[in-house]
């Protein structure tokens, strides 16, 4: 059981970091730092974008963004995070 716990937060850290990454590369994009004609920077950002998309979707239906700044990926990394931590509380309880 342990075994899959750790597997379990393995997958939901990698999964924040990917939000992360997400978010960089939409702020680079944005600024213009990166350009998406580039073959590589288009594979990495729409591998991010359909990986990301589908969870953070229904938070931005709940939360607008507010004012040109999307706070989804914060929520769903608030989320995450609560998720993984009670896990591990309640883990032990069913053992």
């Amino acid at each position: 059981m342990t075994s899959l716990l750790l597997l379990i937060s393995a997958i939901i850290n990698i999964f924040i970091w990917l939000l992360i990454a997400n978010a960089i590369l939409s702020w680079l994009v944005a600024f213009n730092v990166v350009n998406t004609s580039n073959q590589f920077v288009s594979a990495v950002g729409n591998f991010l974008y359909r990986i990301t998309e589908p969870p953070l979707r229904p938070i931005r239906k709940v939360i607008p963004t507010m004012g040109g700044l999307d706070v989804s990926p914060v929520v769903l990394i608030l989320l995450l995070i609560f998720l993984r931590n009670l896990l591990f509380e309640y883990a032990p309880m069913m053992m």
